[in-house]
């Protein structure tokens, strides 16, 4: 065996542990991380740590079903070594559609764990639904490709990146059941949801059905569809205010990024019907997270419709 100086050894070893990984940021050393929408960025965070730079691209309460990419967003894109998308036809604004479309290493979350599991998703009105983090037992299922591509990008930080991914699984199940229990305690006759779009099919799924129930979706409505930029239809006005009327439904639920027109116009139908409905004082996140972390998103959006049905 040929024996290696130490000195020689310990610059050899300083060099292999110091490289960066590929297409790592020049300055930083890190991935350079892009995720299109805020609860995805936040998994991501959580499984990259220290070891990688993330960026959000729709932030605040803009709607990702019709973003279109603005000055700047190019720039986020090729500086980018993974991007991470929802897909499921979530993200259909024209331009960011064809940069994602464009981009080999951008990843569709959604669309991938659909390839795996088709049962697992919905479809609603011949539509996939895109909402799927509304079920944080199915959100969680993509840890795994998420800490694969981290590690195929940066193999020195592998085990971190797995190591990061268990950890937030355990915490996703915990907070899970913990919040499939809080929202079983509203009594299942009043475990009925209208929200001003249609995002909450998977949480009601997940969360306000009851046991093995079949029809389940009887127990949501919504005025506008799966996209709030789609055309709302008297009929759909009509329908949910029969379906507020029919389940003795007393509150509707508003989302933080959409408007309350059709809502108000919902609730000021009921009343002349001499159903009283009112307008949840605080509304609920849909389609923006809202909140500093997704599971508080996910928890808020229980706690409220626990304390709002429940009330005399």
């Amino acid at each position: 065996m040929k024996v290696i100086p130490k000195l020689l050894l310990s610059f050899f070893l300083l060099g292999c542990s110091s490289q960066s990984p590929s297409g790592a940021d020049a300055k930083s050393g890190r991935l350079n991380i892009l995720s299109t929408t805020a609860m995805i960025h936040d998994i991501v965070s959580e499984i990259g740590g220290e070891d990688v730079d993330t960026h959000c691209l729709i932030v605040g309460n803009l709607d990702p079903h019709s973003y279109e990419l603005v000055k700047g967003d190019d720039e986020k894109f090729s500086r980018a070594d993974l991007i991470f998308y929802n897909g499921l036809g979530l993200e259909h604004g024209a331009s960011l559609l064809k940069q994602l479309k464009s981009q080999p290493s951008a990843i569709g979350l959604g669309d991938r764990l659909f390839a795996e599991d088709p049962k697992a998703f919905l479809v609603i009105e011949d539509q996939l639904d895109p909402h799927f983090w509304m079920d944080i037992s199915l959100f969680s299922r993509i840890i795994d490709p998420i800490v694969e591509a981290l590690q195929e990008k940066d193999p020195n930080h592998a085990a971190f990146y797995k190591e990061r991914g268990e950890i937030l699984r355990e915490k996703m199940i915990q907070t899970d059941q913990r919040l499939f229990e809080k929202v079983q305690t509203i009594p299942e006759e009043k475990r009925y949801l209208v929200t001003s779009h249609d995002a909450f099919f998977y949480f009601t799924r997940r969360y306000l059905a009851q046991g093995e129930e079949t029809h389940w979706e009887e127990r949501f409505m919504a005025p506008e569809g799966l996209a709030p930029d789609g055309q709302m239809s008297l009929l759909d006005i009509e329908e949910t205010v029969n379906f507020l009327c029919a389940h003795e439904v007393p509150v509707v639920f508003p989302e933080t990024n959409i408007n309350r027109d059709a809502l108000k116009k919902i609730v000021s139908i009921c009343k002349e019907k001499g159903r009283p409905v009112r307008i949840a004082h605080v509304p609920l996140y849909g389609d923006a997270m809202g909140t500093k972390t997704y599971l508080e998103m996910i928890e808020h959006n229980a706690s409220v419709l626990q304390d709002q049905l429940t009330k005399e």
